[in-house]
């Protein structure tokens, strides 16, 4: 397969786990290979040296604004960004390869294969679940907030069908440490951004994201990882209010 005049862009923090796999399946098929590594302490550099183009090294000060910096660091106009612990399976490669050269599109949306532990999540919204990662950088930009960043995209949007595998979850240990950590950047971008948040909608929000990821999406059909994933995605909400009521509890009073 030659090589196309693509970017692949990879925001790395101690991935020392997964950076081969997620490199390994870009190599020889991607023309530039790009990794923002963000203040690693394992061997995260030491194995994308093996891969990689280029390296920066650039401490993460909010999302959407280091995920910016990082695209602009790409030579190709086109770039696809890709997390640590996802790769790219080879049927979607294959489309790319032969959508890209020829297209009239400026972005495109690829469906996640999001895996918890060895188990492929196809419902609570979760499949195909496409997410903009193939884009020309000079049509798109990220809002520069701390969690689950806005896209802003000057022009038209395709849909490719094969996947990016992600396998960030590798256990309900690791699902609950992510799920910590947004919740934290969660609440940080509502104080920032001086969103109010009253105890009431949070409760709401935090009653309805069961049902609706449970029954609605069917989250049911995945059995008790998809109980799970409800019952995350609605502890997700109160612990975020939680969170946000105790750092407005230590902002000094005006």
């Amino acid at each position: 397969m030659s090589q196309l005049p693509l970017s692949v862009v990879v925001i790395t923090k101690n991935e020392e786990n997964n950076i081969s796999e997620c490199l390994g399946s870009v190599r020889h098929w991607a023309d530039e290979i790009i990794i923002v590594d963000d203040e690693s302490q394992d061997r995260t550099v030491e194995v994308a040296e093996k891969y990689a183009d280029k390296i920066f090294h650039r401490r993460m000060d909010n999302e959407g604004k280091h995920r910016n910096w990082a695209y602009a660091q790409a030579k190709n106009e086109w770039v696809l960004s890709l997390d640590a612990d996802e790769y790219v399976s080879d049927e979607l490669k294959q489309e790319i390869s032969r959508v890209l050269p020829d297209t009239k599109f400026h972005a495109f949306s690829i469906p996640l294969k999001n895996y918890i532990g060895g188990y492929w999540v196809r419902y609570s919204g979760w499949y195909p679940a496409g997410k903009l990662r193939l884009f020309m950088k000079s049509r798109f930009k990220y809002e520069e907030v701390e969690v689950h960043p806005r896209v802003f995209l000057d022009g038209e949007t395709g849909h490719l069908t094969k996947d990016i595998v992600h396998k960030g979850y590798p256990d309900f240990e690791h699902f609950l440490a992510s799920l910590n950590r947004q919740t934290t950047l969660e609440a940080r971008k509502w104080i920032h951004t001086g969103r109010h948040m009253s105890l009431g909608r949070a409760v709401w929000r935090t009653l309805d994201r069961f049902p609706r990821s449970f029954v609605g999406k069917q989250g049911y059909k995945d059995g008790f990882i998809g109980f799970m994933v409800a019952f995350f995605a609605s502890l997700y909400q109160i612990i975020s209010y939680a969170k946000y009521w105790e750092m407005k509890k230590k902002q000094p009073k005006k």
